[in-house]
């Protein structure tokens, strides 16, 4: 669930539709996820060494007398814990991009589920990408006076290869069939 890189899936490939024929060919599919780079094996790995030397110094404060230490050494156990729980609820979130014959959706979720979309019609779809020197740059899908930035979360080199991958499958789909 958290690996080490932002999952992206890529259809670039021969358009596909249903078995039914009706719905619209997918021409490119991506679900972008911020990055974690610790999994929840690692995760609890890193808790028990907390725990272990938490317990380990607490219990050296308590033989000497000083037993009122014990309980704050819990206690940042327990906050330790509680920052990466958010983390990881945070994680949650996810970009969606389907390109399909008559639109490109994006569809944001955030951490809670809730979700917004946006359609665009592909003819008239700009791509913009946003690389300043400082600060994160974003991905900026531009039509009929709307526009929505995606994958702010993403290295340079991912939304860069985001953006080949989408440009090309746009190119592919205005080209006129031969």
């Amino acid at each position: 669930m958290h690996g080490a890189r932002p999952i992206l899936w890529f259809m670039t490939d021969a358009p596909e539709t249903t078995s039914n024929g009706r719905e619209p060919a997918l021409h490119f599919d991506a679900v972008l996820r911020p990055h974690r780079s610790l999994g929840p094996h690692g995760f609890a790995i890193l808790m028990i060494a907390i725990a272990g030397i938490s317990f380990a110094a607490g219990l050296f404060f308590f033989l000497i007398g000083a037993w009122p230490i014990f309980g704050f050494f819990g206690l940042d156990v327990l906050l330790i814990y509680l920052a990466f729980r958010f983390s990881y609820r945070d994680a949650r979130a996810f970009e969606a991009i389907r390109l399909q014959d008559d639109a490109l959706i994006v569809r944001r979720v955030d951490r809670h589920g809730r979700f917004e979309e946006c359609r665009f019609q592909p003819n008239w779809l700009r791509l913009d990408l946003e690389e300043p020197e400082t600060g994160p740059g974003m991905l900026v899908l531009t039509s009929h006076g709307r526009s929505v930035s995606v994958g702010r979360f993403l290295t340079r080199d991912e939304r860069q290869e985001l953006t080949a991958a989408l440009r090309g499958a746009l190119d592919r789909l205005r080209a006129p069939a031969v």
